[in-house]
């Protein structure tokens, strides 16, 4: 496995409004940040392109969903750059941190070259985006099966995507992921043997969030079970018209964080619904 590659963040994947430069209207009120610790909202949604459940673009209707969630620190799925006419070209992560008023630091997972000479790289990936400044970003690789080859074989490629946030001094680790969709679940033990390497490179709070495309009894992810809590909404996530099993999730390393009470929004906005959790950091 190569070694771990950093990722300089670029201008255009930190957008801020106006209104932040003088605070997080997001941030936890002052009397809460005297207390042993600090609360968060974190969320994990996969946005299908900025499609619902009518399979209609409408990038609109997700920015709402995630207004509503009002959540400091956000991880996307399925999140499209530039990518081609289902999304209108557009840079869907950006646009939804620009409305939201929030930090933007976008993972692909592909990077295809301009269908026109000049023209911006055509990209799909993760996103997360944080009402507190991302200090750092990087791009790891995990294992994976690519859709882009007819005749794949699982290899290191991009798309596990890790920010570091300060939360009212403290330093937390968000990562954001997509594991593989197949009903074999091959590829996902090697990524989940991937995101375990990753994560225990790093001190502090971490926060998991992602579609990992199991279930939570499922096999594969016990292993993440023995370092990370699963903050259990105890409803199901897809499909999100009617759900009948949860594929998403927010999970916590164990003594970082208490798990105040976790949700899944109705929503179909998305083929998802997202996951909400309020977390209370523990110490410093």
């Amino acid at each position: 496995m190569s070694p771990r590659r950093r990722i300089r963040i670029r201008i255009p994947h930190l957008l801020l409004t106006a209104a932040l430069l003088g605070a997080s209207p997001g941030a936890p009120p002052a009397a809460a940040a005297a207390s042993p610790g600090v609360p968060l909202r974190v969320a994990t949604y996969n946005i299908h392109a900025g499609a619902g459940m009518d399979n209609a673009f409408d990038l609109d209707r997700q920015a709402t969903e995630l207004r509503a969630i009002m959540a400091d620190v956000i991880g996307l799925q399925e999140a499209d750059r530039h990518w081609g006419p289902r999304s209108e070209w557009r840079d869907l992560a950006g646009e939804l941190a620009e409305r939201l008023g929030m930090y933007v630091y976008f993972a692909p997972i592909y990077s295809l070259d301009p269908t026109e000479p000049g023209g911006p790289r055509a990209e799909y990936g993760v996103a997360v985006l944080s009402r507190y400044r991302i200090v750092s970003a990087e791009n790891h690789e995990i294992t994976r099966l690519s859709t882009q080859n007819p005749d794949p074989v699982p290899a290191p490629a991009p798309g596990f995507g890790e920010v570091v946030v300060r939360v009212k001094g403290r330093p937390v680790h968000v990562y954001v992921t997509h594991l593989d969709y197949r009903p074999d679940p091959a590829v996902r033990v090697a990524q989940v043997a991937d995101t375990r390497r990753i994560m225990a490179e790093d001190r502090g709070p971490k926060i998991l969030l992602g579609d990992l495309n199991a279930e939570p009894g499922a096999p594969e992810l016990a292993p993440l079970w023995e370092e990370l809590t699963d903050a259990d909404p105890g409803a199901p996530t897809f499909p999100a018209q009617d759900p009948v099993k949860r594929i998403d999730y927010v999970a916590v390393s164990k003594g970082a964080a208490q798990v105040r009470r976790a949700w899944v929004p109705e929503s179909a906005a998305s083929d998802h619904r997202a996951v909400v959790a309020d977390l209370v950091l523990r110490g410093r």
